[in-house]
């Protein structure tokens, strides 16, 4: 029986990492003439840029400052910010799952004053029982520690939550723990391959809890 449903941010909830794509590509392109494949940025969706920044290296014909790039990105992306907006469907689905008496909370790889600006800004604060975010494990997503801390924060079993993901490594995450997964792609991770355990769904709108759940059932 589920009880809880468990959140990725980026992506899932607001999809910032389709405006990350955009803004690296853009200034890659014209300030060091590397082109940035979508496969190759996917790569590091859901956990952290490492490898990134490994590829943007090898590609450039001259060392790569990454204070210097991450923040012209970072600017680039400040002055976009306005268009991001909640994922179409994903308030409904939150609200169905209050409706129903489910927990809720977020396990997101990213920085905490990054997911509370953004849950502050769309007044969702109020929805989640929990926030994990980097700053709580020693090892982000692919790792299965964020949703295991939400998990014993919110006092159910893995097998009684499930995960709403975006990206293969929010997925693994969220299967590695023993997690349901559900994974509802965004227009930089939809031509992915999930893993065999999740349960994809093209839109949030196609996602209905409570018919999810008697199916479950």
């Amino acid at each position: 029986m589920i009880k809880a449903i468990i959140f990725d941010f980026d992506g899932t909830i607001i999809d910032t990492e389709s405006l990350w794509y955009r803004v690296f590509k853009e200034v890659l392109e014209a300030d060091y003439g590397v082109t940035l494949p979508l496969e190759q940025f996917a790569k590091v969706i859901g956990t952290t840029d490492e490898l990134l920044y490994e590829y943007i290296n090898s590609q450039s014909a001259n060392p790569v400052e990454r204070e210097e790039l991450t923040a012209k990105v970072s600017e680039k992306f400040t002055s976009y910010e306005d268009v991001l907006l909640l994922r179409d469907g994903v308030h409904e689905v939150m609200e169905e799952a209050r409706d129903l008496g489910l927990k809720l909370a977020i396990a997101s790889s990213s920085h905490r004053e990054w997911v509370e600006e953004f849950l502050e800004r769309f007044q969702l604060h109020g929805y989640f029982e929990t926030i994990k975010t980097k700053e709580d494990v020693l090892r982000v997503k692919p790792d299965p520690a964020l949703y295991l801390e939400a998990i014993k924060e919110l006092d159910v079993k893995a097998e009684e939550a499930l995960a709403v993901e975006d990206s293969v490594n929010g997925s693994l995450a969220a299967v590695t723990a023993g997690l349901h997964c559900v994974v509802i792609p965004n227009d930089v991770t939809s031509f992915m391959a999930f893993h065999e355990q999740t349960i994809r769904y093209d839109a949030f709108s196609m996602f209905k809890i409570r018919e999810f759940l008697q199916q479950m059932s």
